[in-house]
């Protein structure tokens, strides 16, 4: 299976109102590094988007949260964003790399970390694998979803990493639900839940397991969108040899 886009349907919530850029809602703070793959990106020392290190030097995020060239910063082992004094670490991002068919529904991009020396892996901060080719979630399959977003439609940004339970859902029925979706069932999967997302954290993973198995991006009245990278894509990207053993066919 390749690392697939999310479609988080967000029957539960039908309060929220479009927005380009998701995080959690209904949900509950993660237990501090819990989750060290997770990333904070950041322009001008301000949350933009979440993001996830799939090796010591990349990160794989929502190709939608850098918009017009814009320089931005990667925040890794991080939990509270306002504590300056838990260890985590800032870099300078070296190079962009944005999927050469970037639509709504193909909506990813790698990070290169540019990197003063290699990301020191520690409790607070390990890269998350990534599926193996052939691999698939099956529907009502328990996975979660993390963040730093705003927790209610118009409300605050989280300073500290939220967490959320979700289900998957069965491909043909998310179809049948909201026909009017350009569904892709290779890039494309839905989830069902009681928490969900906001404004605020695109670019986060959707894991099942141990795996990261998608990317959280659009957000819609009733529903959540994330697109999807194939494998010989990131392969070309990340040239690393251990990357390429997780990701090769």
């Amino acid at each position: 299976m390749t690392i697939i886009s999310l479609l988080l349907l967000a029957s539960l919530l039908p309060h929220l109102t479009f927005t380009a850029h998701v995080g959690i809602v209904n949900g509950r703070e993660a237990k501090p590094h819990s989750r060290p793959y997770m990333v904070c990106l950041q322009k001008n020392w301000l949350h933009v988007c979440g993001g996830f290190l799939i090796s010591d030097e990349f990160v794989l995020t929502a190709a939608h949260c850098r918009e017009n060239s814009e320089t931005l910063t990667v925040v890794v082992g991080a939990h509270d964003l306002k504590n300056k004094t838990e260890g985590s670490v800032r870099f300078g991002v070296k190079s962009y790399h944005q999927h050469p068919n970037f639509t709504e529904g193909n909506n990813l991009c790698v990070f290169e970390l540019q990197l003063e020396e290699t990301v020191k892996l520690n409790n607070y901060v390990k890269w998350i694998s990534l599926p193996k080719n052939g691999e698939d979630v099956e529907a009502n399959t328990l996975c979660s979803v993390a963040g730093w977003g705003r927790l209610w439609t118009d409300g605050p940004l989280s300073d500290r990493l939220m967490e959320a339970n979700v289900y998957i859902m069965n491909s043909r029925a998310c179809y049948k639900r909201w026909p009017e979706i350009d569904y892709s069932v290779s890039q494309m999967m839905c989830t069902y839940a009681y928490g969900g997302f906001c404004n605020g954290d695109s670019g986060g993973p959707l894991v099942c397991g141990d795996t990261a198995v998608g990317v959280v991006s659009f957000c819609h009245t009733y529903r959540f969108e994330v697109s999807s990278l194939s494998h010989p894509y990131i392969i070309k990207i990340l040239h690393g040899g251990h990357m390429l053993k997780v990701i090769s066919h």
